[in-house]
């Protein structure tokens, strides 16, 4: 294989990047799996290196990894009653614990632990449930007699290189079809010079011509990957979270329950990546025996709920917005589908029937709430005025309600007229 130079490659790969990643724009919600041995500690998936744990130490872990058969069915299932239309598994994480039937690494699940291929088994649940399939694949690993000193010994580097391009030629190769190749943690190279990911990354596609990559290889590849914090950017990106604030592995529940997010918190995570052009990426960190965290459940059960209904707000193509573009009143935010405008309603508080949105230039052709209900309305100089609306939420699932706003032609938004400077596209004043 003839291998493209930098300038070459990112040319070739822009070519094909708006069919490769239409789906993905069009998901936009997604579940993460972080799952492996330090599961079983139940602390945090950096024990092995935080608690400076000798690998000798550590690798008693994987006589006693034991998830449960079906455990994979049971993660897709939630991911698919919640709503999300992609899985990513950490396939390898730092510890260095392979959870498929690897030649290349005789630390996996199935010379250990359970003795079967988890890969496998979380490939064909995705499948079942019409979910694209996304692989993790950690750069750093603590268990590799090389994984450190390759950042200095030349020999080291060259065995390492050749032992993580082999992992990553084994997952593409042994499963059929795979969407996304997630890489992690590019240490203790520097560069993407240092860890070959030029030439690997195009030995990557070729395996898989469709296969769309991230960019933890030190190239910026096909998306970004802000990580918890929901941070937009020009280009294509998905904000990764836990479900917690504290461990991307499992934590106990009874302690993680306290900082576990609510639906309405992670729909408000949402609501932010459809306005701005992102996907959330949102991870669950599956118990020892596989099983997803009881605090977990209900709240993707119930944002599922809520998607069953304003679905039509998240999945397609969406427009990106900016900043105050479309901020209305302050309280919704808006998710925007070419002439249609939908604003998410986190507080629900008319006055006597009445709302105010501010900011619209032209008049909608109809306001309705997402079950078709029409709204009465009126245009007022750049405000829309909304009259008859229920004192009660309309939204009886989460208390986030939204209003479809249609219009003729593309919906023209200025912000407060005496703040200038904040419209987009406007100079800002010399003071």
């Amino acid at each position: 294989m003839k291998t493209l130079a930098l300038p070459d490659y990112e040319a070739a790969i822009a070519a094909t990047r708006d069919e490769r990643m239409r789906w993905w724009r069009e998901a936009r919600f997604g579940m993460f799996v972080h799952f492996g041995l330090y599961a079983q500690l139940g602390r945090n998936e950096w024990a092995m290196a935080c608690e400076n744990i000798p690998p000798q130490e550590y690798e008693k872990l994987a006589d006693t990894f034991a998830p449960k058969e079906g455990c994979c069915r049971e993660w897709a299932a939630l991911a698919k009653k919640a709503g999300m239309k992609y899985m990513v598994l950490t396939t390898r994480h730092h510890e260095g614990f392979s959870l498929w039937d690897s030649k290349v690494n005789p630390y996996n699940s199935v010379n250990y632990g359970p003795h079967r291929d988890i890969v496998k088994e979380f490939v064909e649940a995705c499948r079942e449930n019409d979910l694209k399939i996304g692989f993790y694949s950690s750069l750093m690993d603590w268990h590799h007699p090389d994984g450190g000193i390759c950042a200095y010994d030349n020999a080291a580097r060259r065995r390492f290189l050749d032992y993580i391009q082999a992992l990553n030629t084994e997952l593409l190769t042994q499963y059929g079809k795979i969407d996304i190749l997630w890489y992690d943690v590019p240490e203790p190279l520097q560069s993407w010079e240092g860890w070959d990911s030029l030439n690997r990354n195009q030995a990557m596609r070729a395996l898989q011509p469709h296969i769309i990559i991230n960019d933890r290889s030190r190239l910026p590849e096909d998306f970004g990957t802000p990580e918890e914090h929901i941070n937009p950017s020009e280009r294509d990106w998905e904000a990764c979270m836990t479900f917690n604030g504290v461990s991307w592995g499992y934590l106990d529940s009874k302690q993680a329950a306290a900082y576990s997010y609510t639906p309405q918190r992670i729909v408000a995570m949402l609501n932010t990546c459809c306005e701005r052009g992102g996907n959330l990426l949102l991870n669950i960190g599956p118990m020892p025996d596989g099983s997803v965290p009881q605090e977990a459940i209900a709240p993707l059960e119930a944002v599922g709920q809520w998607l069953a209904v304003n679905g039509e707000a998240v999945y397609g193509k969406l427009e990106k917005t900016y900043g105050n573009q479309n901020q209305a009143n302050g309280v919704s935010r808006p998710s925007t589908k070419g002439n249609t405008v939908y604003m998410w309603n986190k507080i629900w508080h008319p006055v006597n029937g009445d709302m105010a949105l501010g900011g619209f230039l032209n008049a909608p052709r109809s306001i309705r709430f997402m079950d078709g209900t029409p709204i009465d309305f009126e245009k007022k100089g750049d405000r829309i005025l909304l009259h008859g609306l229920p004192e009660a939420n309309p939204d009886p699932i989460l208390g986030i309600p939204l209003l479809k706003l249609e219009f003729d032609e593309q919906p023209q938004y200025r912000f407060a007229s005496y703040f200038p400077q904040l419209n987009r596209g406007l100079e800002r004043p010399v003071i």
